[in-house]
């Protein structure tokens, strides 16, 4: 029997919904240079935001250990998108900064994400799209 996805129950709806969105940043994103990007790679960036942290602590925000914090910075950093740097309070410690591309790449996943916003108030009516999201962030509380 195959799937019918109008037959999905609310977090399989959302679930769906939600890969179907995050493919389609991932698209506007290779178009714009960044095809070496990943959705993992968003989850970093979301703890450098604010500024430089150490390895140690964005390994504690993201729940893993410090080697598999150091070898995500390793890949991020080969692949432009952080720094690392000697830590000016504790030289024995390495702190992790987004480079210029890790910028970029979060300036213009804002602008699609509000593009793919605005595409879907338009196809699908503001409120409708409001209500869907109020819904989805209702039930996370």
């Amino acid at each position: 029997m195959e799937f019918d996805p109008a037959g999905a129950d609310l977090s399989l709806a959302a679930l769906f919904t939600g890969w179907a969105l995050a493919d389609e940043l991932q698209r506007r994103l290779s178009t714009d240079g960044f095809a070496d990007s990943r959705f993992a790679d968003g989850v970093v960036f979301q703890h450098l935001i604010a500024g430089p942290t150490t390895i140690t602590t964005l390994a504690e925000r993201l729940g893993v250990t410090q080697q598999a914090a150091s070898k995500t910075v390793a890949d991020l950093q080969r692949r432009g998108y952080v720094t690392r740097r000697t830590d000016p309070t504790d030289a024995r410690a390495k702190q992790v900064a987004l480079a210029d591309r890790g910028t970029a790449i979060i300036t213009a996943a804002r602008h699609h994400r509000a593009a793919v916003d605005a595409e879907l108030r338009n196809a699908l009516g503001n409120n409708r799209v409001e209500d869907a999201r109020q819904l989805l962030l209702d039930t996370l509380t």
